[in-house]
């Protein structure tokens, strides 16, 4: 028999207290966005990004048109150049809010906001909203952090709600009986509800909206987590205090730090978010102001301002452009901030972590999904009343997947123009009058000058990250000293290097299918380390093989110095299997710990065999079955 769906059970939900939730339009707005107090640093900080960001990428675009220097300007230079300029454009802003971030944090002068007292913190409501998970896990940590919460004596302002969209009834019925362990476990001090939806409509988004419209009346706040997410009893607690301490907040997000896996992909992705991270998000953060964004879990909302601003509407036109809203949270922040309230990060707040897929496939899988929802808001990015901040955050998602399609048809470009001048014989005596020939230069010095400045600027951010983190003394103790900092930067760099031509493929292809019209569906995303066999490795990358032998074919009949430009690039595709299987050994991530490369302050040494990651887990769910 059928088990779970919440009108076949009694006992696991509180009584409703309804909060209206009106579907908001975006083709229409009376007001317009209010101001929510940012001073004069932020306005200052955003002339600073926007400013360097532009400078950046006219002395980039200069330098490559020196480069060219085209006597005759042809299409394909100039579309060469298009190209050159949009690409450098996206890493030269990375570069200015990662600059921005360096002198915020050498600063040291960023503090957490006015806290209210512990009693007047309001009632917060944890959301956990799950689809196919593994139960053990989500409940496991749903029990670590009630218990810290209840020795920290402010159990009586948090509930827990586990919202299910489990379609697998083996799955649900797992659910069910974990849920019943938690219960027992923490009750009555912390009060566990869940609550299985019969229709998922409007996925994640939709699940969370049915919680505000049925039981957001009782919640003063709500902080959303995902599956893989782990927050401390005092990043929880100081939330809901930073929010009930400012009544213009609606969204306040924490930086989550990435822990608790061991492929060396993995590994690398939390090394990255762990030393580069804190210099993003002090840059973000400080030219967003309270005009920031949300990403979707470890973050509390209002949850009154969340139910009155951000009922997500069905979009015209067929999917993947149309239908609900799937990257659902950028949508939401800006519908908050539309309604006057303040959006805002705290990137010094301690304590957030969840987890980052285990191997380059299973990126690319979630990619997916997140590309589709994040083109989705070309239909939006236009929408009525929102901050031209807001319109910003949404631009910039859309750009996070269409820079790799350009920086593939920059490559294209490149090798077509290089072709171009192999074979076609050139105009030395122009229509024009001239009294000398009008000889085609490419200069090689200015190329390899113009190579080391987008080389400066795409690894700028990880210099500074580094010099940030040998100043501090507890980061670098936790990443293994000095050593093992620089080894685990030049480790980065390499891995990353052989790995972006793949995400570039990958994303073009992704990019592709959502402009064709292919939906992405919605699969229960791999939490787990499990190696991939080679051969499985060897078929997902077949393509990319084959694009590396077509880029090193078609650069070594051009010339001899442009497929040694293209070499790295061409090699990376064609070693793509090797190394995304290597990177998703969980063997070769403990080595590389052992050798003292991408270690995290989050690991806490026990013995000589590995570390545990802190904060420490519950005891494990043993009694979930029962």
């Amino acid at each position: 028999m059928a088990l779970s769906l919440d009108t076949q059970l009694t006992g696991t939900t509180p009584p409703e207290q309804h909060l209206e939730m009106p579907v908001q339009d975006l083709r229409s707005w009376a007001g317009r966005p209010e101001p929510v107090g940012n001073g004069p640093e932020v306005t200052a900080a955003r002339i600073f990004v926007f400013g360097a960001s532009a400078a950046i990428t006219a002395f980039g675009t200069f330098k490559m048109y020196e480069v060219i220097s085209p006597v005759n300007i042809t299409a394909l230079q100039v579309l060469f150049a298009g190209f050159f300029a949009l690409t450098f454009a996206w890493i030269a802003f990375s570069c200015a809010s990662a600059i921005l971030g360096f002198f915020v944090l050498l600063r040291g002068k960023d503090t957490l906001p006015r806290l209210a007292s512990h009693s007047e913190m309001g009632r917060t409501a944890l959301l956990m909203p799950v689809y196919n998970e593994d139960p053990e896990r989500v409940f496991t940590a749903l029990s670590r952090m009630a218990m810290a919460l209840r020795r920290e004596g402010v159990a009586r302002h948090f509930d827990i709600f586990v919202l299910s969209d489990t379609r697998k009834e083996p799955v649900a019925e797992a659910e069910l009986g974990a849920f019943h362990w938690l219960r027992r476990q923490v009750s009555p001090a912390v009060k566990v509800f869940y609550r299985r939806r019969e229709h998922n409509h409007h996925r994640k988004a939709g699940n969370i909206a049915d919680f505000v419209q049925r039981w957001g009346g009782a919640y003063d706040h709500m902080i959303v987590l995902d599956a893989d997410s782990d927050m401390s009893a005092s990043a929880m607690i100081t939330l809901a205090r930073a929010m009930a301490a400012d009544p213009q907040a609606g969204i306040i997000q924490s930086l989550p730090l990435l822990q608790n896996r061991w492929t060396p992909f993995a590994r690398m992705t939390q090394f990255a978010g762990r030393v580069y991270g804190p210099l993003v998000a002090a840059g973000l953060s400080a030219w967003h102001g309270r005009d920031g964004n949300y990403w979707g879990h470890n973050a509390i909302i209002r949850t009154r301002a969340f139910a009155a601003a951000a009922g997500l509407p069905e979009l015209t036109g067929r999917k993947p452009f149309g239908g609900h809203v799937l990257s659902h949270d950028f949508v939401e922040a800006a519908l908050v901030r539309r309604a006057g309230y303040a959006v805002f990060m705290l990137p010094q707040l301690t304590g957030s972590y969840e987890e980052t897929p285990p191997s380059l496939i299973d990126l690319a899988t979630r990619d997916r999904r997140w590309a589709q929802g994040n083109l989705q808001h070309i239909k939006i990015v236009g929408a009525k009343g929102l901050h031209w901040v807001s319109r910003v955050h949404l631009i910039q998602g859309i750009m996070s997947y269409l820079a790799s399609p350009l920086w593939l048809m920059l490559l294209v470009a490149g090798l077509l123009l290089a072709t171009v001048a192999r074979h076609v014989t050139p105009n030395y005596f122009p229509d024009n009058f001239s009294l000398f020939p009008s000889w085609p230069v490419f200069d090689p010095e200015l190329a390899l000058k113009l190579f080391a400045i987008t080389f400066g600027v795409l690894y700028l951010p990880k210099v500074l990250a580094l010099l940030l983190a040998l100043r501090d003394g507890e980061l670098r103790r936790g990443c293994g000293g000095c050593i093992g900092l620089f080894k685990s930067v030049a480790a980065e760099s390499l891995v990353s290097m052989l790995l972006s031509p793949v995400m570039m493929l990958i994303q073009s292809r992704v990019v592709a299918d959502v402009f064709l019209g292919r939906d992405s569906g919605w699969n229960a995303q791999n939490r787990d380390d499990q190696a991939m066999p080679l051969a499985d490795c060897a078929r997902n990358h077949a393509t990319h093989v084959v694009a590396g032998l077509g880029f090193a074919v078609l650069a070594f009949h051009v010339s001899w110095a442009t497929f040694l430009w293209l070499s790295p690039i061409a090699g990376a595709l064609m070693l793509s299997p090797l190394v995304s299987w290597a990177s998703g050994l969980p063997a070769l991530g403990r080595s590389l710990w052992h050798w003292n490369v991408f270690r995290i302050p989050e690991e806490a040494p026990r013995g000589a065999d590995e570390p545990v990651f802190a904060p420490a887990r519950a005891e494990p769910l043993l009694e979930a079955a029962e």
